[in-house]
């Protein structure tokens, strides 16, 4: 656990990211005042709701008269920040790519919200990282997020990063896209040598997304694992690792 100074008082903070909800949460409770119906970690956490990622309320928000208020310029809308900002709030948004990204600006959130030193857990994140579990020699994979439409990871993504340093090299990892859209016979067409299927945001499931890749093995994966930055990082390697293992045998 971090901590706050002491010294100083408790900033009030309001975050729109679940990644972020759940580092500031463990790091430094009782700071967060607000936070948007999906972030659901920690189970426990008791503050006022304002909505979704992608579309806050922004006057509830205001209300809660926040010293901070924490975003991702991908997973909140510019028009909802500018308001914030027109309003009055200070906002940092924070930009994720890859996992050294995520590292630097988990700890940008964390000194921005009062803490006075780094959080074991981020510690222990790093240290995971630092020697991933290995997986086997190195394979290509489709990384389906979406469907109805077809939606897969692209070019410069945290989650496409986690994968390749996993030993996955993403199909569409140079398309002119992040996360371009992709009709299944074309994703058939690529030839992958496995499909990873998260849980989330899409929730693929047994039923639900390996029955379109017929004869390519699917690895079902915690979406929380893959995507979110945060305290999550440290169990991620060894899950991912066992997800993956499991159907590259």
């Amino acid at each position: 656990m971090a901590g706050t100074d002491p010294g100083r008082a408790a900033p009030r903070v309001v975050s729109l990211v679940p990644s972020l909800t759940e580092a500031v949460a463990l790091s430094l409770p009782g700071v967060l005042v607000g936070a948007t119906d999906w972030c659901t970690h920690p189970a426990d956490l008791d503050v006022v709701r304002i909505g979704g990622t992608k579309n806050p309320d922004v006057d509830a928000v205001l209300r809660l008269a926040p010293d901070l208020v924490v975003a991702n310029e991908e997973e909140n809308r510019e028009p909802d920040l500018t308001a914030l900002r027109a309003a009055g709030a200070e906002v940092l948004v924070t930009e994720v790519r890859d996992l050294p990204g995520a590292f630097r600006e988990l700890e940008r959130v964390l000194r921005a919200c009062g803490a006075r030193d780094r959080p074991r857990w981020l510690d222990e994140a790093e240290a995971a990282w630092a020697e991933p579990v290995p997986t086997g020699r190195r394979t290509s994979a489709v990384v389906p997020i979406w469907r109805r439409p077809w939606m897969v990871l692209g070019r410069d993504t945290f989650a496409g990063d986690l994968l390749d340093r996993l030993g996955v090299d993403n199909v569409y990892a140079r398309h002119e896209d992040r996360y371009p859209r992709v009709p299944l016979p074309d994703l058939r067409a690529a030839a992958p040598a496995l499909v990873v299927l998260p849980d989330e945001p899409y929730r693929f499931t047994g039923d639900d997304g390996p029955e379109a890749f017929e004869g390519v093995p699917c690895a079902l994966v915690d979406g929380r694992m893959l995507t979110w930055y945060g305290p999550s990082l440290a169990r991620a390697p060894r899950v991912l690792g066992e997800a993956l293992r499991a159907v590259r045998r």
